[in-house]
């Protein structure tokens, strides 16, 4: 038999890359080797009918000779059976499920390098297949089952083939800071929020107590480029994870769970540093977007595509879970926790969530220490954006960089890698080891954010560690806490604002590589449309994960100069598209995800799927037993008051699990693959509490919130309410004693007159709306196209 392999073997061995499907009558065999295909172990799978996976991994490291070898002692033993017959190469297991029947390995047959993060190549699934473990005896029993079938066919809609992305030898599921400063590795990689396929991942990593043999999938958004800066080439990454917590479709993930988990989750990292072979120096900033961390909901009626917005007030009368979800952003970021609200005040709708998330942010802060209170900023994008729409980057442009004052961002030297530790690379130059949220480490310089730093902005010369060997020794810098930004979807205002902070953050990054002289970079500026680019891909990908549809980019637009006209027939055709998405198609793909994350297991004796009401359970990470009699209600529009029913949320069509397979248009197909850590201390629990039949204005009545002085309130009303920036300064520009705020937010003379939208002067506007009245539209389109939100009056 093959000889065990020397010790530096099984350490090149320990990063399986490629894969090779085998199958006997009774066995699976599973051949994996490295990169380069030298070395190659061995994994076997019982095919027998059990309750549980019997899988078995062989501690010895195989030669590619003795690989041929063993592979053809194993056909000589199954001979007299059929022998052993190749199946498929792939490249990595995502994961076991069950339904009634057998066991489902789900496994990546292609892949497509899509980047690479410090010479480790990230790839995109491609392409999947569903492999069946049972053998042609226990298979037969199967076979005519129309429950396991459809099953099957429920599992199948999801598409992994869209925005899942990997990497065999970087935690890419984590941040470049943490990566750097508290290193994981192998078990615990898989319990981060971002993983996607943990749950179906779990019955494996049980048996082998390794994952060596599956991927760790990442849902969300990965592009990288190179930019030349100053005659240097600098490659750019961002990366968007969504969190599988809490994860669903649009109108069906609302708001927050009893476990303080938010619908729409998403963290997302800036990387930059020199595109060379071994940099020294890298950077990465770190920001948030998520729902409103309240009880409320909409409804899903086919026939409204604005639903009215209803608060669950009675489910959380002080704010428990709303306190548990910024206890969860402090222990992922640090503090402090910074929340820009951007919803509307004036519309009816939005204002109800504005007034109640501005209520329990104060209470919080009453009831908490001065170190964890959170900031806010509450300020309605809409109503700012209406003379001329590119204001608002200045504006936010402004709050971005006091945010970043507040934050700071990371930077670090990274040592150059010896011969064993190239697959482990980067790490840290120094000895600072901080932790990111240890509280402890409260000497950082702020000064390359604050404006006063040196050079390189990173320090003055006095902090310089003086040595010999490393001259050029910087002292690093750690950001600590986060950006959370919001609106009601969190996916268009919120990613105009999301670029906002990383344009903020990226002249400061390019500053402390040495890349630029000043950390000010303008809206004019070359690069800043380059990133605007990034920000509209990786904006339009969200959404599309989330809603259906492209988000809705006004702003982008008007700041590259589109006429009015294209940009209004963009948007309505979006919202279009989202709507018949959230109505049509949403129910069937959280359907899908339930089953998916295991938040539904089918069970011999128990209701399938498909005969289960489109109720609140299946639609709010809570446990299937079918023992929630308090559904969320669903809500029904009545002039200005809302009025609740007792009828659970009706979840739109449900062809799919009615048997039908709907034609679904591939645009309007959002890949929505998305699992989760199932655990009774993930999963919500059924509504305890009834919601009143009558009618009721959906705000927290004063007898189930502390009073909280009139004193502590800071509003201002013209501009907004904050509590860690003066609102009117932000109207104010150009009158603000911050000259780097006045220099970034006046970037008129940088501007090309091609793509600013105040280039277009208004005759030419009046010519537009000649050329439309000229061509015979509905009077309504015409107004629609000049003046009109929605289409409809």
């Amino acid at each position: 038999m093959a000889t065990a392999a020397a010790q530096p073997q099984e350490a090149e061995a320990a990063c399986l890359q490629s894969f090779e499907l085998y199958e006997s009558e009774s066995t699976f065999y599973i051949f994996g080797t490295n990169s380069d295909k030298r070395l190659w172990r061995l994994l076997k799978i019982d095919r027998s009918e059990t309750p549980e996976l019997d899988i078995d991994e062989c501690s010895t490291v195989y030669t590619e000779t003795e690989y041929q070898e063993l592979l053809n002692g194993l056909d000589e033993d199954h001979r007299s059976t059929g022998g052993v017959k190749f199946v498929t190469k792939f490249y990595g297991i995502i994961g076991f499920v069950k339904f009634l029947g057998p066991f489902y390995m789900l496994i990546i047959t292609e892949q497509r390098k899509i980047g690479e993060i410090f010479d480790h190549p990230v790839y995109q699934v491609t392409k999947t297949s569903m492999v069946e473990l049972a053998n042609s005896k226990s298979r037969s029993s199967f076979l005519s089952s129309k429950d396991e079938n459809r099953y099957k066919k429920i599992l199948n809609t999801l598409d992994l083939r869209k925005d899942f992305f990997f990497c065999y030898s970087y935690p890419i599921m984590r941040s470049l800071q943490k990566n750097l400063t508290d290193p994981q590795e192998g078990w615990l990689l898989y319990e981060s929020t971002f993983v996607w396929n943990e749950f179906l991942t779990r019955r494996i990593r049980n048996c082998l107590r390794s994952t060596l043999w599956t991927v760790a999938l990442v849902y969300g958004f990965f592009k990288q480029d190179k930019f030349a800066i100053s005659g240097k080439d600098v490659m750019f990454t961002l990366i968007a994870r969504r969190s599988r917590h809490y994860a669903g479709t649009r109108y069906l993930k609302r708001g927050v769970n009893e476990k303080g988990r938010v619908a729409n989750d998403v963290e997302t990292e800036q990387i930059v540093y020199e595109a060379v072979s071994r940099p020294t120096e890298v950077s990465s900033v770190v920001q948030n977007r998520g729902s409103i961390p309240l009880f409320w909901s909409q409804d899903t009626s086919k026939l409204h595509i604005k639903p009215d917005i209803t608060l669950h007030a009675e489910k959380d009368k002080n704010y428990e879970a709303t306190k548990l979800h910024f206890e969860n952003l402090r222990k992922r970021y640090g503090n402090p926790i910074i929340i820009l609200n951007l919803i509307k005040t004036r519309e009816r709708r939005e204002s109800i969530l504005r007034r109640e998330f501005d209520k329990a942010i104060r209470i919080i802060n009453e009831f908490d220490s001065e170190e964890n209170h959170l900031r806010f900023l509450h300020w309605d994008l809409h109503k700012n954006s209406q003379g001329k729409p590119t204001n608002v980057l200045d504006v936010l442009l402004k709050v971005a960089f006091r945010a970043l004052s507040l934050t700071e961002f990371f930077y670090c030297q990274v040592a150059p890698p010896s011969e064993s530790e190239t697959a482990h690379w980067p790490a840290l130059l120094n000895s600072h080891d901080p932790y990111c949220c240890d509280e402890s480490n409260s000497d950082i310089s702020q000064e390359d954010i604050s404006g006063s730093s040196d050079s390189s902005g990173n320090g003055t010369a006095e902090d310089k560690p003086e040595t010999s060997e490393l001259p050029q020794l910087k002292p690093p810098i750690f950001q600590k806490g986060v950006l959370r930004t919001n609106c009601i979807d969190c996916l268009d205002r919120t990613n105009v604002a999301q670029y906002a902070y990383g344009l903020a953050a990226l002249g400061h990054q390019l500053h402390a590589l040495g890349c630029v002289e000043s950390p000010e970079l303008g809206l004019g500026a070359p690069l800043a449309h380059h990133l605007m680019y990034f920000y509209e891909r990786m904006g339009d990908t969200l959404a599309v994960q989330y809603s259906g549809s492209a988000a809705h980019n006004k702003i982008f637009s008007a700041k590259r100069g589109h006429l009015k006209l294209f940009i209004r027939s963009q948007e309505f055709f979006r919202t279009l598209q989202r709507h018949y998405s959230n109505a049509c198609i949403d129910a069937n793909k959280q359907a899908a995800i339930n089953l998916f994350l295991g938040y539904f297991q089918p069970e011999q004796g128990n209701p399938a799927l498909w005969e289960l009401e489109s109720s609140s359970e299946e639609h709010n990470n809570e446990p299937l037993d079918h023992t929630g009699d308090n559904p969320i209600p669903k809500v029904k529009s009545e002039g200005s008051l809302l009025c609740v029913s007792n009828a659970s949320i009706s979840g739109g069509s449900n062809e799919l699990l009615n048997g039908a397979q709907p034609d679904v248009i591939n645009e309007l197909q959002p890949s929505n693959v998305e699992s989760d850590l199932v655990d009774e201390n993930e999963i919500s629990q059924p509504f305890e509490s009834e919601v009143s039949n009558s009618r009721y204005t959906p705000t927290v009545s004063d007898n189930h919130i502390h009073h909280v002085p009139d004193s502590q309130y800071y509003y201002c009303n013209g501009s907004g309410d904050s509590n860690f920036l003066d609102p009117e300064w932000l109207s104010n520009s150009g009158n603000s004693s911050d000259e780097r705020s006045i220099a970034i937010s006046s970037p008129d003379a940088q501007r090309s007159t091609e793509n600013v939208i105040s280039a277009i002067i208004p005759e030419t506007m009046e010519n537009q709306v000649a050329e439309v009245q000229g061509q015979k539209l509905p009077e309504h389109f015409v107004q629609w196209v000049n003046d009109g939100d929605t289409f409809w009056f």
